[in-house]
């Protein structure tokens, strides 16, 4: 019997760094409204925690600033800025956390995953409320 359980956490744990590593990487991310390329960006894991931050700006200059961001944030350069943060990966999912639009200034829910048959595609929708938006990132590296 604790074979099986054990077992059956090692297998659980496997998965979730199986999918931790698939996610962790540079995105290149495309505007839902405008289907344009947009930025770069870099999604890292610390402490059992997903993060993301802007590595590179397609189609605007690199020392823009987010006027529209909340706090900290605020006309702050958007290169190298944290929009996505305290995800954390449940049921094959990355959940739980948000993820801020600087063209808004708005912080949203969050829940992205790897599209099935794609796993160079990464679908990261963003909720407010029973309202979402969903775009899908491509794999740079």
């Amino acid at each position: 019997m604790y074979k099986i359980a054990f077992i059956i956490c090692l297998a659980l744990s496997c998965s979730t760094q199986t999918l931790q590593a698939q996610v962790t990487g540079t995105w290149k991310t495309i505007d839902d409204e405008t289907g344009k390329e947009k930025s770069y960006v870099e999604l890292y894991e610390a402490n059992g925690t997903l993060y993301g931050k802007v590595a590179k700006l397609l189609n605007a200059p690199a020392d823009r600033k987010c006027d529209k961001c909340p706090d900290e944030r605020k006309n702050q350069p958007i290169l190298g800025m944290i929009i996505l943060v305290n995800m954390k990966n449940k049921d094959g999912y990355f959940q739980g956390g948000n993820i801020l639009d600087p063209e808004k200034g708005k912080w949203y829910g969050c829940k992205m995953w790897i599209k099935e048959g794609e796993p160079n595609t990464l679908v990261v929708r963003g909720y407010y409320g029973p309202i979402y938006r969903t775009q899908y990132w491509y794999r740079v590296n």
